[in-house]
């Protein structure tokens, strides 16, 4: 990682670009990535407001956290942990709740991402109490159910740091901890009564608190912050596994109950669309299984220098589930929580095809919440109802930029049913 010097001072922010990047020959102005838009000039934007508050000169500051928790996971078992806390007082919940964000535009998305300053103090995750205060006031705000004033002094100025890489999420300032003073901390007390039962498997506490309707998202700060487990068992969980963690618990615990719902009798075709990410989810006769499919074209985020290809990906689960981790990452389980719920909702099990096709404005990973949340927001409206797979089939291609040649080849689901389909005509005849 090298500095690049042209910008090193420029409002405060200190920029990097990993080796071989062709972001330090273009620094935005000569698009050689072809996009229209600079996605490292963009998120520049907006993290040059905060540092603008001369946090890069301060050692102490104060605001109103989400709340919001950190968990890093780079050094594991030794990680960065701490508070998310953004320069100012107020109602700050929508700046890590990601359940209101399906509606925002990418703009608005990186300036809450870049508004929140990183309170880094570092542990061991298998005994992060050796912190003492400070971890014990981080966990507390992991329970909180509300906005919490907390009050933060640094052991060195705050620093705001942008890479040059067209793959980064957008981070807002950090800066190592020395002490943390919070206000009056309003605990969720679902979350606390699993606190406090020190015999209480983590995997029960997380669907317990999600059936007296906690939001995901605070349930995933709770696992990630240790709140969850038993006893002396308890670890911290860097935050982007327990995400995924949280979506993959809740599932697979709903799966076991849709095995034994009739199937449903139609074929349905749901759809939502946010930051140039087309959502489509096709809903058919059979017996529980899942495939996403996922679909990057050219100018958009993971698919830069391809041509004109469009980057594909997917993996799948039968009525028997699966044991490995799905090759294509959090965005998997992310969507089959949204499925499950709605399944479990409506009382059915179904055979489900969630396809995912990201275009040009999709300048930067924002995070597997986007799809969760969208996938959700489509099962929420009213489907499209057909009463035979090709027309169904015919109609989300219709919603599609990518050739639906390619969708074929790579969907294993779509090719089991087509041969279980001939197998029964044969019987037939």
């Amino acid at each position: 990682m090298q500095p690049l010097l042209p910008w090193a001072s420029s409002g405060g922010v200190e920029v990097h670009a990993p080796s071989g990047s062709q972001c330090i020959y273009c620094l935005g102005s000569r698009a050689l990535c072809g996009r229209k838009q600079c996605p490292i000039m963009l998120r520049y934007s907006k993290l040059q407001p905060v540092v603008s508050l001369r946090l890069e000169s301060r050692t102490a500051m104060d605001g109103s956290s989400p709340p919001g928790v950190f968990v890093g996971r780079i050094g594991y078992p030794k990680v960065g942990v701490g508070p998310l806390v953004p320069p100012f007082f107020g109602d700050t919940s929508v700046l890590d709740q990601p359940e209101y964000w399906w509606s925002i535009d990418l703009d608005k998305l990186i300036e809450y991402r870049s508004s929140l300053v990183r309170g880094i103090f570092r542990v061991n995750v298998n005994n992060p109490w050796e912190a003492g205060r400070l971890f014990g006031l981080t966990q507390e705000m992991a329970m909180a159910s509300q906005p919490i004033e907390a009050s933060l002094e640094f052991s060195k100025p705050v620093k705001a740091r942008l890479i040059l890489d067209e793959d980064a999420q957008p981070f807002g300032p950090y800066g190592l901890v020395e002490r943390l003073e919070a206000g009056s901390i309003k605990v969720n007390r679902v979350i606390e009564k699993a606190y406090y039962d020190e015999d209480l498997k983590a995997s029960e506490a997380v669907y317990n608190a999600y059936s007296a309707g906690v939001p995901v998202s605070s349930i995933q700060k709770a696992l990630s912050a240790a709140v969850f487990g038993i006893g002396r068992r308890r670890r911290l969980v860097p935050t982007r596994w327990s995400i995924t963690a949280v979506d993959s618990i809740l599932a697979e615990r709903m799966i076991e109950s849709l095995r034994e719902y009739p199937e449903v009798g139609e074929y349905m075709v749901y759809e939502s669309q946010h930051i140039d990410n087309r959502f489509i989810v096709v809903v058919m006769p059979g017996k529980w299984c899942y495939e996403f499919i996922e679909m990057f074209h050219p100018g958009s985020v993971w698919n830069i220098g391809g041509g004109e290809n469009v980057a594909i990906g997917s993996d799948y689960e039968d009525v028997e589930g699966r044991t490995t981790y799905a090759r294509i990452g959090g965005c998997y389980y992310a969507a089959r929580l949204a499925v499950v719920e709605h399944l479990k909702r409506v009382r059915r099990q179904a055979a489900v095809l969630v396809l995912r096709e990201a275009g040009p404005g999709y300048l930067l990973p924002a995070g597997v919440w986007l799809v969760r949340e969208n996938v959700r927001k489509a099962l929420a409206g009213k489907p499209t109802v057909f009463g035979n797979l090709e027309n169904a089939l015919t109609h989300a291609m219709k919603r599609l930029r990518t050739p639906w040649g390619l969708i074929i080849k790579e969907s294993r689901l779509l090719r089991n049913i087509r041969e279980r389909r001939r197998i029964t005509e044969y019987l037939r005849e």
